[in-house]
């Protein structure tokens, strides 16, 4: 067993073969050819290498033009949609103040009778307003809405603030049940 670990120990010489041709030494033109070969091989890698790359940025170009214009077409028709959806707000909402007007004015008179005159003279002219507004609303495009939404939030920014809280309470108590 010590024979067989003391010849495995040993390192094996390679046998080189050193025959002259004509003066120079075969083992001198092997290793001039492998690293001739080993730097082709590098320079054939760098060029792949450059390749693909110019290949994954041509990709990744085509890529996040095609995502562009997807998203821009996605933005359009939601753009779309939520006008469309803000006009059918718009026209439920003016319909709704002229019922509600419809209504006021219907019951003015049983209200002049229950509280007084004074009351019912309230009551039209609550009633009356609805349906100005109403009709306003209805007039009005989208552009102009919120304009006018903008003005008044910088001219009484408080109050804005507190129909903001008022409107996000009654939402939270309306989508809580």
């Amino acid at each position: 067993m010590a024979e067989t670990a003391a010849n495995t120990a040993k390192p094996r010489k390679s046998s080189a073969k050193k025959t002259e041709i004509n003066g120079t030494a075969l083992e001198t033109s092997n290793t001039a050819e492998a690293k001739s070969r080993f730097n082709a091989a590098l320079e054939e890698a760098r060029a792949g290498a450059m390749a693909l790359g110019a290949e994954a940025r041509e990709r990744a170009s085509a890529y996040r033009s095609q995502a562009s214009t997807t998203g821009g077409d996605w933005a359009a028709e939601a753009k779309t949609k939520a006008a469309e959806l803000a006009n059918d707000g718009k026209k439920g909402a003016s319909g709704a103040l002229t019922s509600l007007s419809r209504l006021v004015a219907d019951n003015a008179g049983t209200i002049e009778q229950n509280l007084g005159a004074k009351y019912g003279d309230y009551a039209r002219t609550a009633s009356q307003k609805l349906q100005e507004t109403g009709q306003a609303l209805d007039q009005k495009s989208l552009d102009q809405l919120g304009d006018d939404a903008r003005e008044f939030v910088r001219k009484s920014p408080g109050v804005a603030i507190g129909i903001a809280a008022a409107a996000g309470f009654l939402l939270a108590r309306l989508f809580r049940r």
